[in-house]
C-alpha cells in the first residue's frame, strides 16, 4: 500500500495536534491547578422539593455571613424569578432541576453553568455594578424554552 506524501504530511500534522492539545491540557492541569470539579453533590430529582436543600429558594444569608440562592429549574421556568442580591459581595448560585437538562446563563457576565436533573450545580461570583441583569435558560428543554428566564436584580448596599 503506497501512501501519498501529502497524506502522510497531513497525518502527522494531526498527530503533532492531538499531542500539543494533551500537553496543554497537562500543563494546565499540573502547574496552574485547574482540574475538573471534584465535588458532585446529587439530588433525587423525584423528591427537590421535599429535600431540605431545596424546599425553599430564594436569597438567604448563611450562619457565615455569605449568600446562597437557591434555585429550581424545571419546565419552562426558574424558582424563583425574581432575584435580587447586594453589589460587592460574594453570591454563591446553587440550583437543580427537576426534569430535564436545563442551562442558567446570566446575561452579561461570566455566570453559566449547566443544571441538570440528579445532580446540584454551584458556582460564586461577585457583581460590581449594581443593575437587572436577564438570566436564560441556553440549553434547549422544550418547546417554550424561550419562555424560560429570570430577573436578577443588583441592588447597591
Amino acid at each position: 500500500m503506497n501512501v501519498n506524501y501529502y497524506e502522510k504530511l497531513w497525518m502527522w500534522a494531526a498527530v503533532v495536534m492531538i499531542a500539543l492539545f494533551l500537553g496543554a491540557t497537562v500543563f494546565a492541569t499540573v502547574s496552574q491547578g485547574r482540574t475538573p470539579p471534584s465535588h458532585v453533590e446529587m439530588i433525587d430529582p423525584q423528591n427537590v422539593f421535599g429535600d431540605e436543600r431545596f424546599a425553599t429558594q430564594g436569597v438567604f444569608e448563611m450562619e457565615d455571613g455569605t449568600l446562597e440562592v437557591r434555585i429550581v429549574a424545571m419546565t419552562f421556568t426558574f424558582l424563583p424569578r425574581e432575584i435580587r442580591v447586594p453589589a460587592n459581595r460574594p453570591v454563591t448560585f446553587r440550583m437543580t432541576s427537576t426534569d430535564v437538562m436545563h442551562g442558567f446563563h446570566i446575561i452579561g457576565t461570566n455566570g453559566n453553568t449547566m443544571v441538570a436533573p440528579g445532580y446540584v450545580s454551584q458556582f460564586t461570583m461577585t457583581f460590581d455594578e449594581p443593575g437587572e441583569y436577564l438570566v436564560l435558560c441556553n440549553e434547549y428543554c422544550g418547546l417554550a424554552h424561550h419562555e424560560m428566564y429570570a430577573t436578577l436584580t443588583v441592588e447597591e448596599n
